[in-house]
């Protein structure tokens, strides 16, 4: 069983076309990343389609990405885009209850590494506390984890820093907030691109994976953020394999790709060959685990 990002071509409108092609690819799972980086609201008459398509595909649920949100950020520093905030990664719990799946993925981000702003930084990790204490109970209720994701300082990367290799981390971040709260509640999503751009992090987040609880496996060239297929970039995927077959991940592999930067325009040929790639390694993942 694996799963794929709902969307490898395209994050808006209608993805029955998508799925289909996923099914017909083989993939058994999907991970919904439809309006990930938007205001969208889902109402039910939208969640109850999407389940009718993934019956129709014969595709489960595996995890969502939640939105963290453009005027309704979930750790905003105004009061009142926090709480509209929080409203919208509510919608996604309920999204990912109604449609059996068990996690949200949400983005913290790097604190900045400017001294002038330090004060900055301990005023939105209050404000990140303030949002996780506001969504644990609802979120429990249903059977729901916030799984927070690795992340760099892409605002750097962006800027076309001279030393990529001192763009900073969410790392340090993300311990400390995985110490604060139960499993149960909060765990790890594990972006293995993310952790090789500039340098390769995979073992500063190695410490984690015993909270691990999501899956964005995809590759790069160790500089730009591209989602390639496995083994088409510079990760080191042995290492991570036995960073997942020590974890107590057991869900479907998912794998969060992308066709832009593949070199195909056909989203059949696409799946084809990436295909390839998953199945190869989840043969590896298992095979470390004996």
């Amino acid at each position: 069983m694996l799963s794929l990002t709902s969307d490898y071509v395209i994050g808006t409108g209608d993805p029955s076309p998508y799925l289909r092609l996923m099914a017909e690819a083989g993939y058994t799972h999907v991970h919904w990343c439809h309006q990930w980086r938007s205001d969208f609201l889902y109402a039910d008459s939208e969640i109850e389609q999407i389940g009718r398509w993934l019956d129709e595909y014969g595709l489960k649920l595996n995890d969502v990405h939640g939105s963290e949100g453009i005027e309704k950020f979930w750790y905003a520093p105004e009061e009142y885009a926090r709480l509209a905030g929080i409203e919208l990664v509510k919608n996604r719990i309920d999204f990912t209850a109604k449609l059996g799946g068990d996690a949200v993925v949400m983005h913290v981000y790097p604190p900045t590494v400017r001294p002038d702003l330090a004060p900055y930084n301990d005023f939105l990790f209050d404000q990140i506390r303030r949002s996780l204490d506001d969504l644990q109970s609802y979120a429990v209720e249903r059977g729901v984890r916030i799984a927070l994701e690795n992340l760099i300082d892409f605002a750097a990367t962006e800027a076309k820093v001279a030393d990529v290799t001192q763009v900073g981390d969410n790392a340090e971040l993300l311990a400390r907030l995985l110490a604060a709260y139960p499993p149960e509640f909060l765990g790890l999503c594990f972006d293995s691109g993310h952790a090789i751009l500039g340098r390769d992090r995979t073992d500063t987040y190695a410490p984690l994976f015993d909270r691990l609880v999501v899956l964005h496996l995809h590759d790069n060239d160790g500089i730009d953020d591209q989602h390639l297929p496995v083994y088409d970039g510079v990760v080191q995927w042995e290492r991570v394999a036995a960073l997942i077959a020590a974890s107590p991940y057991s869900k479907p592999l998912s794998f969060e790709l992308s066709i832009n930067h593949s070199g195909f325009s056909e989203p059949a040929e696409f799946l084809a060959y990436a295909m390839e790639g998953c199945r190869r390694f989840a043969r590896l993942v298992e095979a470390t685990a004996r």
